[in-house]
């Protein structure tokens, strides 16, 4: 054989054992990560939901969900079968842990302050959302969402995500669904028929008020106007005349162009309103304890004739899937998208969760599976509900909203576009929606998120001063000619002008940046 020969002989036989050894080390590779649970292939294969490959190499892990709402008595029940699907689907069981809407924050932050070991919770910007991020309470997002989160990211978009970021971080997932905000009234549609009121003829307070005397005068066991909950005849200014810019302590005008934080008592309407709401009061059209209330109270029970709401398409069908009778909706201005708005209401998870990985692959089921979704929601079929077609579901037989073992509020969670309709809701209620966030009026400072901190002991004062002035005031519980230059005074001195100087700081800096 000639050196050359020899040569590359020698070459070749070189170049063939270093393939056998790469291959060896790649089968070695491709062994080890099929028994350990990395967060690439397997476990992005399970949060996609699909269900093929991944859970089986996953460790079993407990998720733990936190919600506002009452315990329905079939809970474990539910809990079970959830539970079971999701050992199927990313090795994971759950539990489910609502906590009632009146001791919602008290117990949600204690819960925070002690640490408690939990891995998901509902937020809202009206729940906290922002101060819980500024203390550190819920984890950044992003990477977990990049990771795990796929489906999160396709159904709501970078646009819709993006507006949340606080400090160039998202720390919730909000539910999809309307990202506008209306407010109007719901009404008892049997006394609606009844007395023949013609809704359309309601556009102001001013209309509503003869409506609601004579509810008064013709039915005697029925209060003419709830008030609780957080729904109020002032809600209509703070929900609708105003951007709250987060926590409602410095505020925009909404009929302002221009990006400067104000005082929210210090604009007419909010004395106008007030006032309205005082006579009514005083004149016996609203429940005597409305600034207290926490629960739908004489509303629900049918002895009430309407409610203050914040609306979207079809809100009356469902909450009249809720309390068990017919109510209409009336809405009384133009849509308006916030940044809370569209972080009405949210899932985030919290800074004790054990395992992060796991609870954002379930998060991203609820956006993407529709089965899942519908169980968090309705229950279980033929038990809670039964199917009428691919997209609409009743009550079984001998069932209804108030005897059903076990339901939760379908607005609350992931994706709503994939959640089933009751009979009496528009079978084109998501198109609606659609609709509806399209025609919504902006605001100037919509993808602006506050953050607290740097005040954040004045704000822990002024949210202090707000509870006990706020919701007496807007309820017309109290005189606000009054009442209103106490609360001035006592926001003063809280240190609302600080804020207000760090939130117009901010939002300059803000729009300088956009």
């Amino acid at each position: 054989m000639s050196a050359l020969k020899k040569k590359m002989f020698t070459i070749a036989v070189f170049v063939l054992c270093i393939s056998l050894v790469m291959a060896g080390c790649g089968n070695k590779n491709s062994d080890s990560s099929k028994g350990s649970a990395s967060p690439s292939a397997s476990q992005s294969s399970a949060a996609t939901g699909n269900g093929e490959g991944g859970a089986s190499e996953l460790k079993p892990y407990k998720i733990t969900l936190v919600y506002p709402g009452d315990t329905p008595k079939d809970l474990q029940e539910v809990q079970s079968a959830i539970s079971e699907y999701l050992t199927e689907k990313i090795n994971a069981t759950i539990e489910l842990k609502p906590i009632d809407w009146g001791s919602w924050l008290e117990k949600t932050n204690l819960m925070f302050a002690s640490k408690e070991k939990f891995d998901i919770v509902i937020s809202a910007a009206t729940l906290g959302y922002y101060s819980n991020v500024a203390k550190g309470a819920y984890l950044p997002l992003d990477d977990l969402i990049a990771q795990h989160g796929r489906d999160i990211q396709g159904v709501l978009g970078d646009e819709i995500l993006s507006g949340l970021k606080v400090k160039g971080q998202i720390y919730g997932t909000p539910t999809n669904k309307e990202f506008a905000g209306a407010n109007g009234f719901l009404f008892n549609k049997a006394l609606v028929d009844k007395y023949n009121i013609d809704l359309n003829q309601i556009n102001t307070l001013e209309d509503l008020e003869p409506v609601l005397r004579m509810i008064k005068e013709k039915e005697p066991g029925i209060t003419p106007l709830f008030e609780g909950n957080n729904r109020f005849v002032g809600s209509l200014v703070l929900n609708g005349q105003y951007d709250g810019l987060g926590d409602g302590f410095g505020v925009l005008n909404r009929n302002s162009d221009a990006l400067t934080v104000i005082d929210k008592t210090e604009v007419p309407e909010y004395l106008e309103v007030a006032k309205i709401a005082h006579r009514w009061y005083k004149d016996g059209l609203i429940n005597k304890d409305a600034a207290t209330v926490k629960d739908w109270g004489l509303m629900q029970a049918g002895k009430a004739f309407a409610v203050q709401q914040e609306l979207k398409p079809g809100k009356d069908a469902e909450m009249s899937t809720a309390w068990g009778f017919p109510v209409v909706q009336k809405q009384l201005d133009v849509p308006y998208t916030t940044t809370v708005t569209v972080a009405g209401i949210m899932l985030a998870l919290s800074k004790t969760s054990e395992n992060p990985e796991r609870a954002m692959m379930f998060l991203n089921l609820l956006y993407s599976d529709k089965k899942l979704i519908n169980m968090l929601d309705f229950g279980i079929e033929n038990k809670h509900f039964v199917k009428k077609s691919d997209t609409a579901i009743d009550y079984p037989e001998g069932v209804d909203a108030k005897t059903v073992g076990y339901r939760n509020e379908a607005w609350m969670f992931g994706n709503q576009m994939n959640t089933y309709l009751f009979p009496n809701e528009d079978p084109n209620k998501w198109n609606a929606f659609s609709e509806f966030n399209k025609q919504a009026e902006k605001s100037i400072a919509l993808g602006f998120a506050w953050d607290s901190e740097p005040v954040k002991n004045e704000v822990a004062a002024i949210t202090n001063v707000s509870k006990q002035f706020e919701d007496a005031i807007i309820s017309g519980s109290v005189d606000p000619e009054v009442y209103i230059p106490k609360y001035r005074e006592a926001l003063k001195a809280a240190g609302l002008d600080k804020v207000i100087a760090e939130k117009q700081k901010q939002l300059d800096e803000w729009a300088k940046n956009k």
